[in-house]
């Protein structure tokens, strides 16, 4: 029998949650917070989203959209086109190919992964920055940019898992 015309748009719907959670995601570091020097040192959320999904569900968060995250977040934080693109490409190619070793495993694993390729991605971020700008860029920002987006993993890790849970248990 031929599944109805709102079942399959359900369907088509709960595949993009991951995508329009991570823009989300994305669209939440944009917000003006009036702290000064917050939007330096702000954590990357986006990339957190990109790594879980990259794990839990990466034939809903293929590559290419991970490509079209970065280069919104490119164009939300003002970075030269490609930089975050790249950084987002790199780090769902590397999730993906390692999906097989996270699943099952406990949460340190994965928050221990996330640590190292959180400290790759950024400082790869920050070295195609600073080649862009032809110095070497402050790297105090950097760090605490890490820093909170190491903090903030569990809570958003949660919160990906209860989405999943609730959106994705039928896709």
């Amino acid at each position: 029998m031929k599944s109805s015309v709102w079942v399959r748009m359900d369907t088509w719907v709960r595949h993009l949650v991951p995508f329009g959670i991570t823009v989300f995601l994305l669209l939440l570091t944009a917000i003006p917070t009036h702290i000064p020097g917050f939007s330096g040192i702000a954590p990357m959320l986006p990339l957190m989203g990109v790594y879980y999904w990259a794990i839990y569900r990466p034939d809903l968060l293929p590559a290419w959209l991970a490509f079209v995250i970065g280069l919104l977040y490119d164009i939300v934080a003002g970075t030269p086109l490609g930089v975050n693109a790249l950084v987002m490409l790199l780090v769902q190619g590397t999730a993906a190919s390692q999906r097989k070793f996270f699943l099952g495993k406990s949460f340190a694993v994965t928050w221990w992964a996330f640590s190292l390729l959180t400290a790759g991605a950024i400082g790869m971020a920050w070295m195609l920055l600073s080649f862009v700008k032809g110095r070497p860029l402050d790297v105090a920002p950097v760090v605490f940019e890490y820093l909170m987006t190491l903090a903030l993993f569990p809570l958003l890790t949660w919160t990906l898992a209860r989405t999943q849970l609730a959106f994705l248990r039928d896709v």
